[in-house]
């Protein structure tokens, strides 16, 4: 596997990155923090149903994805309190992906062939995903995935609660453009997969629009030398104009502090980011974003009761001085919606009958109410966010409805056309196919 991160690996990493950046072996591997080590006859035997949490508890990604498990532990607590899963208790089993995607891989095979989880909530990075998703295939298993991503994958086997493109990128560059007519555009973005799937799209978008891009560039995933992009977007945009920011990592507090030392700010260099919630503002600092946007589906300020209520019950069990975010809440849906399809199937253990039974699940979400498609991703609310003087983002746009989700990207030549439908069986490739 290439050594190059491929994904939107977020958070500010500090001290920690100079030594996660590298990947480790797997012989490296930290220990389970699960006691569980022994084959089971199911993952549904007795008195409890056994589910894997695969997230960086170390390196890298740690402070990303630990925020990620506490929502899922959460979801989990709440369900267990209520009477369980077919009247079982749910048992997780946390297993530490450590920031290392080849990591990832050798804990998913332990989760299914040792501890026999009846499914596993995981990953962050589309790096870990990739790397995971050839086991979960070959083993025909289970995984929801709660990050926003690139899109342009289909899987049987994983339900993806995050934005696909469409719900995220697409929505933002419109809202852009009639925002700012005229505006000519910078892209900026970390080096790999997920940026670069991005900019492709937005790039297509933008031509189909009437849009301009005067400038694209990229850094290394934890590279802090941002001096020369500030400088290109400068000289390409010497009145202004809109910047498209994915850059992930450490990386965007060096940008974003350079672009105000610049006296670049919102009111003439306008950043939309879609890699940057809650949790990053308060890491690099309120003052560097005030201003700038951020699109998701969720934000801590959505006012519904099912917000309010996920917000108090999560500050209670953490503490009131944590906030939440777009992933939390995604993977917070994605135990609900897994226990609602467990239920309707009557069964933890097979595990196509669940995943038939997920196809066409709503949950009442903090986001709004969601609804499981026939291509395993969720029908969401898009939002976009502006930073405010609390940290917080004040929502100034949401879709009227939500918006179904479409994996394959309609701009991009070389998907155009293309559905997915898990449901279908009158064609070969469910997961990637022309309609007739």
């Amino acid at each position: 596997m290439s050594k190059q991160f491929r994904r939107r690996e977020f958070l500010i990493m500090g001290s920690a990155v100079a030594g996660s950046m590298l990947l480790k072996s797997c012989s490296g591997a930290p220990e389970s923090t699960s006691s569980t080590d022994s084959a089971s006859p199911s993952a549904s035997s007795g008195d409890t149903i056994k589910v894997g949490i695969l997230h960086s508890l170390t390196g890298t990604m740690a402070i990303s994805e630990k925020s990620v498990v506490d929502a899922e532990l959460l979801a989990i607590e709440e369900i267990n309190n209520a009477g369980g899963v077919l009247g079982k208790t749910i048992e997780p089993i946390t297993e530490d992906g450590a920031s290392d995607w080849p990591v990832f891989n050798e804990k998913a095979k332990k989760l299914i062939d040792q501890d026999k989880v009846a499914t596993i909530f995981g990953c962050w990075t589309s790096a870990s995903r990739k790397q995971v998703l050839p086991t979960f295939e070959s083993k025909d298993h289970m995984l929801w995935y709660p990050v926003q991503y690139e899109g342009q994958e289909c899987s049987k086997n994983i339900f993806y609660t995050g934005a696909a493109p469409n719900q995220q990128i697409e929505p933002s560059v419109t809202w852009l453009l009639e925002k700012y007519p005229g505006k000519e555009f910078f892209l900026v973005g970390s080096d790999y997969v997920f940026p670069r799937t991005a900019n492709t799209i937005i790039k297509a978008q933008l031509e189909a629009s009437g849009g301009k891009v005067v400038g694209e560039d990229y850094l290394p995933l934890g590279d802090k030398e941002v001096t020369p992009i500030i400088s290109k977007i400068k000289q390409a945009l010497p009145n202004g104009g809109v910047i498209y920011n994915t850059l992930n990592g450490d990386s965007n507090v060096s940008f974003f502090k350079q672009l105000q030392g610049a006296g670049m700010g919102p009111d003439q260099y306008p950043t939309m980011s879609v890699s940057i919630a809650e949790e990053e503002v308060q890491a690099i600092g309120v003052d560097f974003l005030k201003g700038h946007y951020a699109a998701w589906n969720y934000f801590q300020t959505v006012d519904t009761p099912e917000s309010k209520k996920f917000v108090e019950a999560f500050k209670a069990k953490y503490g009131q001085d944590r906030v939440v975010n777009d992933p939390m809440e995604a993977a917070y849906i994605m135990v609900h919606i897994w226990k609602q399809a467990v239920e309707k199937a009557g069964t933890a253990d097979d595990l196509d009958q669940v995943r038939a039974a997920a196809v066409g699940q709503t949950f009442a979400a903090p986001e709004g109410t969601v609804t499981m498609n026939a291509n395993h991703h969720l029908s969401k609310v898009v939002r976009i966010g502006q930073v405010r003087d609390d940290g917080l983002f004040e929502i100034i746009y949401s879709t009227p409805e939500a918006v179904a989700p479409l994996p394959w990207n309609q701009f991009v030549a070389d998907t155009k056309g293309y559905q997915c439908d898990w449901t279908r069986t009158d064609v070969e490739n469910p997961g990637k196919f022309k309609q007739a």
